[in-house]
Order: structure tokens, then C-alpha cells, then sequence
């Protein structure tokens, strides 16, 4: 619940008749203070004690003419009708001193050290009291002195006033804490006066969070983490605090959509903290937390704790968030992509799916106004986005009335679904625009007819597994993931090129020699980085250089050769469980252990071209517009044991040979570079039919 009404005039009104009655009190106090005579000098010699040294002495009865008239009578119970107006809320400071568990006289005090931020004039009476006329703000001695039922553990650091920051002393050398000059925290001040707000010191760290797809219904899927974060809130807690909600989710946008729609039923508002904000100079998590605790007294406000991006392996941030949650206070929402371990605090974790083909089928339909049965189809079946991330594809992409045909609006959803789901892999992958065609392709029939299988099994995989119930029985192996093995040359990444381009897919070409890395787990790190950027789909990876992990699995010897076989069993772990496309690219299929194979969907074997094979590559090796000779017999060439990227190297050479010399691509230039391509692969060349010694 939120400290006053600010849209409620009426509510302002009764806060400023209070704050001008106690205001009005305060100085009448301050007044009979200023006249009580000074302690009389101690009888047994010595320095005469400080005033606050003395036992607080009772307003005199006859000196004071205020105290005679009974004035401070009536006005104490004017501040108190002023106070019971049953009309508005309470005012601010009486719901202040609620909500921090303050004492009468705590409330008190910290009315006199709010009162020179709302009324400047008092300084003068505060100075009168203190006994010196320099001494404008109000200290914790003057307060011990000033009001009934005055108590020392106001000075104690866990007592409120002090432990919220309600109040603070103004630092100055060798001066204690009992005769500091305070002053009111501006939030609190701003408080009092009917002012509620986020404070200003958490402005800069925090931001509101809005609803990602406003006009969008919840999926069943989507309402159901939202069910789930709002029981785990509710719940009754053993300490009696509201649980750590920790949300695992894939994207920053699902979490907050979950977020802002679960607490809005509970009448609160998000705010974003990003964990990598923690570390920064400036930003301790402990004032960070204590501050927002605060605010969750003061204002109906959810932490929403981003860490979807952070680096669970960074021991800096994971510290820092540990301080942080076990201090925050209100409800918590931890947002990341695995469970965080959290200490000091009951945790319930709530995962956020994204919402299955089913729905996002009737979510394009319903969001674009296309036929349920045409291009949403293929949409869901290919791409898993979050409910936000689809909306935003959708509304920037929406057919109108005089726009594309149903084609041509699918194929823009499609292009724009592609690069929405586009991987952040730049230090980890390469990304090839695929051109390759199925007429590019030379292989024997069955790898063919393997490849074309492959690609049904991509385009169809939403009527398996969705329409036709294959998904319940399994929730692995839902993915197409297939093993390329041959020798170097033999068309591993062509193939997948081929397969990138006929599925409207962007091609990834992952070198794990690069991903393979020395350290124990750093491995397994950066392959979950890969999976985790291409979950949306719109990609094929393909693992390139497979051997560099194949490589290295061998009998378990020593503690490297243990962790080896780790990493490759995490690889194939994670291919089975991907759901979109992944190729494994290996020259060692010996290597892989048997019952690795099962995983995997397809074994496709790039073989050595045959004759027939390399004469369809020599072909096709040269573009239509390069110039060749007339008695140019290319046929003749296929005797070469060359591969096909040997084949394609020598054509370019040969090219480069014509362009240097001016003159159509020849039989001798050809030569020439099947010779140094040879001599680069360390291979004999073999004497050509017809070919002169």
C-alpha cells in the first residue's frame, strides 16, 4: 500500500492541515523551551554539565506563559484531530511512523528534523532552544530535551530513525552524534510533505518496467507463469517475508511480460534493476538494497532483478547480487536463465516457457490477420519467439488493407522472424549467407536422398510433433540434428550451405578449435553460449572442426582425458535437446562412440568422389562467364583423385592464370594449377591420358 493519495485533493488538503498543526505545535515546544532558566552550577565544584547531561527538566509551571494558558494543550489535540480526519487516509508522517514502526517520540523527532526542509523560518526557534544562535538545526540532544517520553536508544543505529536513513547526522570532525547538527533524508522530507516518489538515488540504477506487448492476451502458457509467480508471492513464508521469485526465462522481455502482468493483479509496479549495474563504482548493493527495502514501505513496487544476461561464473556479480537479494525486502523478482543459488531467503522458481507452435499459430493469425492455415503455420513451426518479441515482428509487419499479397506478407514475416531470432555469436561463429542450391550439389544418390529427408523433417517437425501428438511422448529429440563425416574437401559445409538456403535459414559455422578451450568447464560455457543464442530458431549451426573434441576422447587415464569425455558428451547432450537444425562435421567418425550415434537423426557420409562425381564437379566448375578455350576438354580432368573443393581451388587458379594473361582459361593453365594444388596437399599428380611426358 502506498503512502498517501496523490491524485485525492482531499487527502493533500488533510496532510497539509496536519503538517501546519504540528508545525504549529513544534514551535510552541521550542518556545517554552527556549524560556525554561538555565541549570543551576553544580554545588560540589567543577565544570558545569552540558544540558544534555542534565535529567531532562519538566516545562515549568508558572514561568512560560504558554504553558499556563494551556496552549500547548490545545495545540497538541488540534495535531490530533487534524490526524484522525476519517475522511482521508492518515497523513503522511503518521503513516511514515506506521510503516517504520516508530515510537511517539521517534515520530517527534523526526518531525523536528524535518521541519527546517518544510519550514525555513524555524531555524530561528530551533536556535533559541539550542541556546546559541548559530545552532539552526535541530541535533538529538535538543530532541532528548525537547519531548515527553524522550528515550537514549533513539541514538542507537538499529533503532528506525537511524537504521532507514530517516534521519541523518551532517558529518563534522571530532563532534559526537548526540550534539551533531541532522537533517532529513530528501526523500523523507518530500515524504512528509505529501511528496511520494521513487527516490532519486535509485532513478539512476533503476527503471520502470511497461507491459512489452500491451493489447496482446496471455497465452495458457504465459498465464500460467503468471498464476505461479502470484501464489509464490502470496504464499505464507516461514519468516514471514515474501519469497525470492526467481523467473527462468530465455529472454529479458518474457520475464518482464510475466513480471508486470502477475503484479498488476496485486496492484504493484515493476522496476528493472540490471544485475551488471551492481559492480559499478558507486553502487554498493548493500545501500542499493536498503534504499529499495525502503521504497517497498513506501511505495506498492516489485524489484525485478535482470541478471539474463550476466555471467553466473562471474564471482564479482554473484557476490554482489548475494548481498543484495537477502536485504532487499518486498517482493523480489530474480530473472535468469538458470536458478541462482540464494542464501538467507525462501526462493520458488517459476519457469517461463515459450509459448508452444499451437499457440504461437493462433498468435500469428490472430496478430497479422493471415490465414491460420497458410504462412503462420510455417512461422511457428520454424521460429520459437517469446510472446513479446513475436508481437513486435507482427506490428511492425502487419498486412494492410492495400499491402502485399498473403505470400509476399509471409515471406516479409519470415525474413523479419529470421533476423528477430538472429544469435549474438560473433566471437563464436561465423555467419555465411548460403547461395548454394540443390543443383550445386554433387554427391552419390543415397547421401542426396539423405539430405532432401533431412529437409522434410525441418519443414514438417510442427505437424509431428504438435498436430500428430509425437511431442508428448518425448521432450528431447525434437530438434534435426545430423553428423557429416569425410574427408576434408568432400562438401560437409556445401551440403549445409545447400540445406540453409532451400530452409530460408541463416547459416552459423561454429570452429569448435575455437570453442575448445584449456580450462576445465570453460568448454561447456561457451558451447551453452552457442545453443543458448540460437534457441529461436531462423539458424543452422554447424559445428565445424568436430575433431578438435573427437580428438581428445580416449580411455579415462588422468583427470584431462576424464574431462575431455565430458565435453563431448555435453555436446551431444545439448544437439539432442536443441530443437532447431545442428550439424556435427567430423573427419573421424571412428572416433564417436557408438551410442552418441542414436542421438543423432541423420549420419550422412561425404565419400571421396568418384569419377562420374568429379566430372559433374569439373562441370559446374567454372561461372558461365568465364572465358575458355575452344579446345578446353574439361571431361578430361575428372581422372584427377581431387575433391571437390580441390577442384574448385584449381578452377580459380586457372582463372586468376586467363586474367593475368589476357587470354580464355586453357588446358595448360588448368595444369598448371592442379599441379600447385597438389603440391600444396603434399599429393602426387597423377599423368592425364593424352598428356605428354
Amino acid at each position: 500500500m502506498s503512502i498517501g493519495v496523490p491524485a485525492d485533493l482531499r487527502w493533500e488538503e488533510a496532510n497539509s492541515r496536519y503538517l501546519k498543526a504540528s508545525l504549529a505545535w513544534l514551535r510552541a515546544r521550542l518556545e517554552a523551551l527556549s524560556r525554561i532558566p538555565d541549570a543551576p552550577e553544580p554545588t560540589d565544584g567543577g565544570r558545569r554539565r552540558p544540558p544534555w547531561r542534565e535529567r531532562r527538566p519538566e516545562l515549568p509551571t508558572a514561568a512560560p506563559a504558554l504553558a499556563d494558558t494551556g496552549v500547548l494543550g490545545r495545540l497538541a489535540a488540534a495535531r490530533e484531530a487534524a490526524a484522525a480526519d476519517p475522511d482521508t487516509a492518515p497523513p503522511a508522517l503518521v503513516q511514515l511512523a506506521d510503516r517504520f514502526g516508530l515510537t511517539d517520540f521517534e515520530r517527534d523527532v523526526l518531525l523536528l528534523v524535518a521541519a527546517p526542509a518544510v519550514d525555513p523560518g524555524i531555524g530561528a526557534e530551533i536556535a533559541a532552544a539550542h541556546g546559541d544562535p548559530l545552532a539552526t538545526a535541530p541535533t538529538f540532544a535538543l530532541a532528548l530535551r525537547l519531548f515527553d517520553d524522550a528515550r537514549w536508544d533513539v541514538l542507537s543505529p538499529l533503532r528506525p530513525l537511524r537504521h532507514w536513513r530517516l534521519a541523518e547526522a551532517v558529518p563534522a570532525p571530532a563532534q559526537p552524534l548526540l550534539t551533531a547538527p541532522l537533517r532529513p533524508d530528501d526523500r523523507i522530507a518530500n515524504l512528509v510533505r505529501g511528496l511520494n516518489h521513487l527516490d532519486e538515488r535509485l532513478a539512476s540504477v533503476l527503471e520502470p518496467v511497461a507491459d512489452p506487448a500491451v493489447g496482446v492476451a496471455s497465452t495458457d502458457s504465459v498465464r500460467h507463469a503468471e498464476d505461479a509467480v502470484t501464489a509464490a508471492v502470496l504464499a505464507e513464508t516461514p519468516d514471514d517475508r515474501f519469497p525470492v521469485v526467481q523467473l527462468t526465462a530465455r529472454d529479458t522481455d518474457s520475464a518482464a511480460l510475466v513480471a508486470v502482468r502477475a503484479f498488476a493483479r496485486l496492484g504493484r509496479e515493476v522496476y528493472r534493476l540490471r544485475a551488471g549495474a551492481l559492480g559499478r563504482e558507486g553502487r554498493d548493493p548493500e545501500t542499493v538494497a536498503l534504499l529499495w527495502h525502503r521504497e517497498s514501505l513506501l511505495l506498492p513496487v516489485v524489484l525485478l532483478l535482470d541478471a539474463i544476461d550476466a555471467d553466473p561464473d562471474d564471482t564479482a556479480l554473484t557476490t554482489a547480487v548475494r548481498r543484495l537479494l537477502p536485504r532487499t525486502g518486498g517482493p523480489v523478482v530474480l530473472a535468469a536463465r538458470e536458478v541462482w543459488p540464494v542464501e538467507g531467503s525462501s526462493t520458488a522458481v517459476v519457469d517461463v516457457t515459450v509459448p508452444p507452435p499451437g499457440e504461437q499459430r493462433a498468435l500469428w493469425a490472430a496478430s497479422t490477420g493471415l490465414d491460420p492455415g497458410g504462412a503462420p503455420v510455417a512461422l511457428a513451426a520454424q521460429f520459437r519467439l517469446s510472446l513479446p518479441a513475436l508481437h513486435r515482428v507482427a506490428t511492425a509487419h502487419r498486412p494492410g488493407p492495400d499491402g502485399p499479397t498473403a505470400g509476399q506478407a509471409g515471406d516479409r514475416l519470415w525474413a523479419a522472424c529470421r533476423d528477430a531470432a538472429r544469435p549474438r555469436l560473433e566471437s563464436l561463429a561465423q555467419r555465411i549467407v548460403p547461395r548454394a542450391r540443390w543443383s550445386d550439389l554433387v554427391l552419390p544418390e543415397p547421401q542426396m536422398e539423405t539430405l532432401r529427408r533431412m529437409a522434410g523433417h525441418v519443414r514438417h517437425g510442427a505437424t509431428v510433433f504438435t498436430d500428430w501428438g509425437f511431442a508428448e511422448r518425448t521432450s528431447r529429440g525434437q530438434g534435426v540434428t545430423a553428423l557429416f563425416s569425410g574427408p576434408s574437401g568432400t562438401g560437409k559445409t556445401f551440403a549445409s550451405e545447400v540445406l540453409a538456403h532451400e530452409l530460408r535459414l541463416d547459416l552459423y559455422r561454429v570452429d569448435l578449435s575455437a570453442v575448445v578451450s584449456k580450462y576445465i568447464g570453460e568448454t561447456e560455457k561457451n558451447l551453452r553460449r552457442v545453443f543458448d543464442a540460437a534457441e529461436c530458431g531462423g539458424s543452422l549451426l554447424l559445428f565445424d572442426e568436430a575433431d578438435a573434441l573427437f580428438g581428445r576422447r580416449s580411455e579415462v587415464q588422468d583427470s584431462h582425458d576424464r574431462y575431455a569425455n565430458i565435453e563431448v558428451s555435453y555436446l551431444l547432450q545439448r544437439m539432442e535437446a536443441y530443437r532447431g537444425v545442428a550439424v556435427l562435421a567430423t573427419n573421424l567418425r571412428a572416433a564417436l562412440d557408438p551410442a552418441f550415434l542414436r542421438r543423432l537423426r541423420f549420419v550422412v557420409e561425404f565419400p571421396v568422389p568418384g569419377e562420374e562425381e568429379r566430372r559433374r564437379l569439373w562441370e559446374a566448375a567454372f561461372p558461365d562467364s568465364v572465358p575458355l578455350a575452344s579446345g578446353l576438354d574439361l571431361g578430361r580432368f575428372a581422372e584427377l583423385p581431387a575433391t571437390g573443393a580441390a577442384i574448385q581451388a584449381i578452377a580459380l587458379g586457372a582463372a586468376f592464370s586467363a586474367a593475368a594473361s589476357g587470354r580464355p582459361v586453357d588446358t595448360a593453365m588448368v595444369m598448371a594449377a592442379a599441379r600447385a594444388e597438389f603440391r600444396k596437399l603434399d599429393l602426387p599428380l597423377p599423368v592425364l591420358v593424352g598428356e605428354g611426358s
